[in-house]
């Protein structure tokens, strides 16, 4: 059953047309791809969702209903939880306030926080410590753990490894793929090994255009149909 349906979007920022007519689908339980070179229009794909950067031409519908002219806290409401590029924590609260900040129900936060915990034992340790005095890679596995204790339906996540040690990309993506057992995920990602790991499909942008799709079974690291639009 098909979750997000992004229909032939048209995204703009001022005069430059970004998003040339987008189209991609989410199912129920599956974790898919958008793939492409920088500046092609992915991290724009996941802001017209969210009605940040909202289209202009085209429709986007969540669950059966129409995103297109809500706000974005509608949409959030709706169930669609973003863990962006940038992480956009608090920095000056901590680490634990930081997770009890991303659970609305005050309820669920001890929950939350044992997931939050257990996924990223650091976090533990660091719990008292402002979320701005974090390493980059121990503020993006606050950013990962806070979107996944959200109540969410659909995950959005854009460059989870960027900048990211080895070690704790491969901290994320085991955390990535548990997430993906229980909540739909759309990822952005540039490391093609990591995304074919996660992903049960793909998509390729170029140009603000969706150019290529398939299913991530029937791919390699090594395929010049990916790499061609993936290098610099």
């Amino acid at each position: 059953m098909t979750l997000l349906d992004v229909s032939d979007i048209h995204t703009y920022y001022g005069e430059s047309h970004i998003l040339e007519g987008v189209s991609l689908e989410i199912d129920e339980g599956e974790v898919v791809a958008l793939l492409g070179r920088n500046g092609v229009g992915k991290t724009t794909t996941m802001r017209s969702i969210l009605q940040l950067t909202p289209p202009v031409e085209g429709t986007i519908t969540f669950d059966g209903e129409e995103l297109v002219g809500k706000d974005t806290y509608e949409v959030a409401e709706a169930g669609i939880g973003w863990i962006p590029e940038e992480r956009r924590m608090f920095t000056r609260l901590s680490v634990e306030e930081n997770i009890r900040a991303a659970v609305p129900d005050s309820q669920r936060v001890p929950e939350a926080l044992e997931t939050a915990y257990e996924t990223f034992p650091i976090l533990k340790e660091r719990s008292d410590q402002r979320a701005g005095d974090l390493s980059g890679g121990q503020q993006q596995m606050l950013a990962i753990a806070r979107g996944l204790v959200g109540d969410n339906d659909l995950l959005l996540v854009d460059e989870p490894s960027e900048g990211l040690a080895p070690q704790i990309v491969t901290d994320v993506g085991r955390a990535l793929m548990d997430a993906a057992e229980e909540i739909p995920i759309l990822l952005v990602e540039q490391k093609l090994g990591l995304a074919l790991d996660l992903a049960d499909r793909f998509y390729v942008m170029d140009h603000g255009q969706i150019i290529d799709e398939g299913e991530t079974s029937a791919v390699s690291t090594d395929d010049e149909r990916l790499r061609r639009y993936l290098s610099a």
